[in-house]
């Protein structure tokens, strides 16, 4: 799949206030049953409220230049998490094209702003999130934050041969490093012809979590679903087919505790630690 060219700076800028913008107005239209959260007691006071947690993320920063002050302003504004890069180059890193099969280790590292984007975040609790990083960017990451390693949108590259999947040796720096990998429901990402056929079923979902389970622990794996940004498997379909797959996992074996640290328990523990708040 060709990916569309550079965004500039200002035009990507104009995009996130424009979002960011929609989704404070989403909440004030809420009357409550919306929460833009920042801090960890703020996520769990919603949640056990039955509201919806909204958690601020950029996927690529494109709208943040190289001297980094807009992440600070962005911060302010609520911003918790983000990843580097979309799958394409810009001025912090490299992302990985949409090709099957293919490995992650595609083209250089991060950049030196890249770099420094990596140690502020760590500064600040700012999750780095590296879903689309390609592999020596995951390194650079790996041996530069402080923080649990996290890909919230990725599934096992030895399941599935996409450059969008993780490696063993990519899972393993997850786990050591007490992150989490989130399996993404996208049918071209699980099946190990790489296709992309409605067919699919969640149990395709599930052999990734197991196999992730099992490589790296029931700690480190979680729910990436991507359900905004891909197509998921028709028995699946949006949020309200979740059962299906906690249904599928329990067929595994995977239940009781286990089965919560992966719908959700992993994620909050994960978000405590890089938030810090």
């Amino acid at each position: 799949m060709p990916i569309a060219g550079r965004v500039a700076q200002p035009t990507a800028l104009n995009s996130v206030m424009a979002m960011i913008a929609s989704l404070f107005r989403l909440q004030k239209l809420s009357k409550g049953q919306v929460k833009v959260v920042t801090t960890h007691r703020q996520l769990i006071s919603a949640m056990d409220r039955g509201r919806l947690a909204a958690v601020m993320h950029l996927e690529g920063v494109e709208a943040i230049k190289t001297d980094l002050n807009a992440l600070g302003v962005l911060y302010e504004a609520g911003l918790r998490s983000l990843g580097p890069v979309w799958s394409r180059p810009n001025a912090f890193g490299y992302g990985v094209p949409f090709n099957f099969p293919d490995t992650p280790d595609i083209g250089p590292g991060l950049t030196a702003a890249g770099k420094e984007l990596v140690n502020l975040c760590n500064q600040l609790g700012v999750l780095v999130d590296l879903s689309h990083l390609n592999e020596k960017g995951f390194w650079d990451v790996v041996s530069l934050s402080d923080a649990p390693i996290v890909a919230s949108h990725s599934g096992a590259w030895s399941l599935c041969r996409s450059p969008r999947n993780l490696t063993d040796d990519q899972l393993k720096a997850i786990g050591d490093s007490g992150g989490i990998a989130g399996v993404n429901f996208a049918r071209g990402f699980l099946r190990r012809d790489g296709l992309g056929e409605r067919r699919t079923s969640v149990t395709e979902i599930a052999k990734h979590i197991e196999y992730i389970a099992d490589k790296i622990g029931v700690d480190h794996v979680g729910f990436g679903s991507d359900f905004d940004g891909t197509q998921v498997p028709q028995d699946m379909k949006d949020a309200s087919g979740l059962p299906k797959l906690l249904d599928a996992l329990k067929e595994r074996g995977i239940k009781g505790a286990a089965l919560k640290k992966i719908a959700s328990g992993n994620w909050l523990r994960v978000l405590k630690e890089t938030w810090k708040r």
